[in-house]
């Protein structure tokens, strides 16, 4: 059903300017002073929608799928090789055994860059065996095939080094991603300073969402969709259902951008990001309907020039940590909407000398559909109140903004709390993030 505009509306954010210097635990919010991002090559639509076209070739041509222990997964990642090979990666297969068939990942290195901090992208390349699944998962096999041809094309020379994955039997419970990461030796897992995940990014009645792990890795995300005014929210539909689990598990930074499977998309969602409330981001989910024609066009275009801009910008730069030492909490806290009580995120501060600086940052990451209603302070190990917001905001939604507060007056060490409360009715969010960053 067509939903009309409410009373309030979503404001289009502005081009946040980023400096990505490199994959850490303990990175800062984007602030004005950031130098300007890489800019990558636009990555053509029509190229990632041939790359689907094959794809649907081939499960037609092999029994209609494309799943492990198929000949059409074999086909699948025939194809994605030798594509690759031609523009100059170094691949290999790797081969595994589940459920009594041999199932293969796919590994591509592009030349260069530092083997000690490398950025890896991944898709899984296997259907279900009910269908061709060509937004699950061709769309994002075909968009960081189509990345990494663009790096080839460009020539790309980045700082770190770039490595991408296609993933066997990931529809059977992670089984070629977990083989993978279980197989690599401590010293080599500590290498890859990022992985991201794509796992459906083109879903016919799509959302925008990004994995809320790694804090650079998401920002990075953000800050690309915030360009073109589309907001996002957090990815909770896939959290540990797809092939950044077996990452994650073992201490490697991960993020990753989704379109939505079979949960229900709200009247809130479909207001921000159109398409149809009450129906499933994707229909044809885990079914035969998943062809070439259950994908939208928009969110597979905008998805791909988003893992370009993260593949660029989180390879490019120095390697060397942001300046200051971070306390960060990064689990999500519910905001009640009114009337209800102020609900409080804290950071524990230890190690630090004397007050609190003159310039203290307090990196504030609140997801809610309208700012306007919500108080924001920081409360210092005293008790002292810093006001932060103050129901400001006009009709704007989520507040992602690194305040700096002179708190000198403040013992540093402590448990420090950010403190919100909503004020006004029909709204909802949580705190995503708070953290503080000591110079």
């Amino acid at each position: 059903m067509n939903i009309s505009v409410p009373r309030r509306a979503t404001a289009a954010a502005a081009l946040a300017a980023l400096a990505l210097a490199g994959l850490t635990g303990t990175s800062a919010s984007a602030s004005p002073a950031a130098a300007a991002a890489v800019t990558p090559p636009d990555i053509s639509l029509a190229n990632v929608k041939q790359h689907l076209a094959d794809l649907q070739s081939i499960a037609t041509a092999n029994g209609g799928n494309r799943a492990h222990g198929r000949t059409g997964y074999k086909a699948s990642i025939d194809f994605v090789k030798a594509k690759l090979d031609a523009a100059g990666y170094t691949t290999a297969l790797q081969q595994f055994t589940y459920n009594g068939a041999t199932g293969y990942n796919l590994i591509a290195d592009w030349p260069g860059g530092d083997p000690n901090q490398v950025v890896m992208s991944g898709s899984h390349l296997d259907s279900v065996t009910g269908g061709p699944g060509i937004n699950d998962n061709g769309s994002g096999s075909a968009a960081i095939l189509e990345t990494a041809l663009a790096v080839s094309r460009a020539q790309l020379q980045p700082t770190k080094h770039l490595r991408f994955g296609w993933w066997g039997a990931e529809e059977l419970g992670l089984v070629g991603s977990k083989y993978y990461v279980n197989n690599l030796p401590a010293t080599e897992r500590s290498k890859i300073s990022g992985y991201l995940n794509f796992d459906m990014i083109g879903s016919p009645n799509p959302g925008y969402f990004v994995y809320d792990d790694d804090p650079t890795i998401e920002q990075t995300f953000k800050d690309y969709f915030a360009g073109l005014g589309i907001p996002t929210e957090i990815e909770t539909e896939g959290d540990g259902r797809s092939d950044h689990a077996p990452f994650k598990n073992v201490g490697i930074p991960v993020g990753g951008l989704f379109s939505g499977a079979d949960y229900i998309k709200t009247a809130a969602q479909a207001q921000k990001w159109g398409g149809t409330s009450g129906q499933a981001f994707d229909r044809c989910y885990h079914s035969s309907c998943d062809t070439s024609a259950n994908i939208n066009d928009t969110a597979l275009d905008r998805n791909a020039d988003a893992i370009a801009y993260a593949v660029w910008n989180l390879s490019s730069g120095t390697t060397t940590p942001p300046a200051g030492t971070v306390f960060e909490n990064t689990a999500d806290v519910a905001i009640p909407d009114s009337p209800g009580a102020a609900v409080t995120s804290s950071v524990t501060v230890s190690g630090i000398t004397g007050n609190a600086p003159s310039t203290l940052k307090v990196g504030v990451d609140i997801v809610h559909t309208y700012i306007g209603d919500l108080v924001v302070d920081l409360i210092a190990p005293d008790g002292s109140v810093y006001n932060l917001s103050n129901r400001a905001g006009g009709s704007a939604d989520n507040i992602n903004q690194t305040y700096t507060v002179n708190a000198s007056s403040e013992v540093a060490n402590g448990v420090w709390k950010l403190r919100v409360q909503d004020k006004a009715g029909a709204d909802t969010g949580y705190i995503n993030s708070f953290k503080l960053t000591f110079p």
